[in-house]
């Protein structure tokens, strides 16, 4: 062990560094295993609400714990970046020609900004600290980053399943940076969900079996994203004209009352044509069109088809019979997922 009054001064310089970067919440928890988080995830895993993303159950054993992954690791320093959104995410909710794109999509892709942001506190600590070693990971790894920032004190896992904060309510990106070094552990954050279920009663397909329990099966990120085949047409009404990510479980909490545009870094502000656009602009774009549109955004992930395929269903939810013309010439998209939704969207339009 490390002398703890270094260790604390260290800490304390860590933390202003952080904050200098754009780290807006900042704390430090166990590499350990915690077995009550460890069997959550089993069971939750068990129960096949991860859907069809198959990492998770593949690489389960690097999940329970950061020492799971790196056996080396004994503290994480948590972080959280702020993109609190400067308009109201539910506000094209009723525009059903215009497409609703999650709020946290709409600016730089998150994995890049946050992950340099990490970097450079990395190196920080090691040319402090030529002793430590560090890993730093921002969503693209088996790590929980949730758990990990709910013990680091950074904020708590509400009824929706993501971290609330105090100070920045629902709208955090989450990095974590493994260290070898062992660092005094903040004090986790204690639940404030009270009796409010404004998250729960507000998902559109009923994602959610019980509070603090997801079915990524049932939710409208997971099936945006994530999911590369027909969605089930139960659930294609209640997508609107969402076609990217879902907004409502966060945008609703209370908690976002704290949230201060201020803390939200310059690289997260809306890309002007991404805060309203409109299906008929969206629905025209071939491969390279997409690719080029949303060049440095997260949406480029997901592939022109899927993309397509989304913005058919909000077609088809519209009532725009102006958009007819444009889902009668993608029924034969040589993609059959892509087909298949025109082929749903022209018969609501028809």
């Amino acid at each position: 062990m490390v002398n703890s009054a270094v260790t604390g001064t260290l800490v304390e310089r860590l933390e202003k560094e952080a904050r200098s970067l754009g780290f807006a919440a900042f704390g430090i928890a166990s590499a350990g295993e915690d077995p009550v988080r460890a069997k959550r995830l089993e069971a939750w895993l068990g129960e096949g609400n991860h859907g069809s993303m198959e990492w998770m159950e593949t690489r389960l054993e690097h999940r329970r714990s950061p020492q799971g992954l790196w056996p080396e690791a004994r503290s994480v320093i948590a972080l959280g970046m702020s993109y609190a959104p400067p308009n109201d995410p539910m506000a094209l909710a009723d525009e059903k020609s215009h497409a609703r794109i999650s709020v946290y999509a709409q600016g730089k892709d998150y994995h890049d900004v946050v992950k340099k942001k990490l970097k450079a506190l990395a190196r920080w600590l090691v040319a402090d600290r030529p002793d430590a070693e560090v890993k730093v990971f921002v969503d693209t790894a088996p790590v929980m980053e949730k758990p990990l920032g709910e013990a680091a004190g950074i904020g708590w896992q509400g009824k929706h399943t993501n971290l609330v904060s105090p100070d920045h309510g629902s709208w955090l990106f989450l990095g974590a940076i493994y260290t070898t070094l062992d660092l005094p552990l903040s004090s986790p954050q204690r639940d404030q969900c009270g009796s409010c279920r404004a998250c729960l009663d507000s998902c559109p397909t009923d994602a959610f079996p019980q509070p603090y329990k997801i079915d990524a099966r049932r939710c409208i990120s997971y099936l945006t994203i994530e999911h590369k085949g027909p969605v089930a047409e139960e659930f294609r009404a209640a997508m609107g004209n969402r076609i990217y990510g879902c907004d409502d479980c966060l945008a609703v909490c209370p908690w976002n009352k704290f949230a201060d545009q201020a803390h939200a870094m310059r690289e997260f502000l809306p890309r002007a044509e991404l805060v309203a656009p409109r299906l008929s602009e969206l629905l025209s774009l071939d491969d390279a069109g997409f690719r080029s549109f949303f060049s440095g955004s997260p949406i480029k992930r997901i592939g022109r088809n899927r993309f397509v395929r989304n913005c058919l269903y909000a077609a088809g939810n519209s009532g725009d019979a102006g958009l007819l013309e444009q889902v009668e010439r993608l029924r034969s998209d040589p993609d059959p997922v892509v087909a298949d939704a025109a082929d749903w969207a022209a018969a609501r339009l028809g």
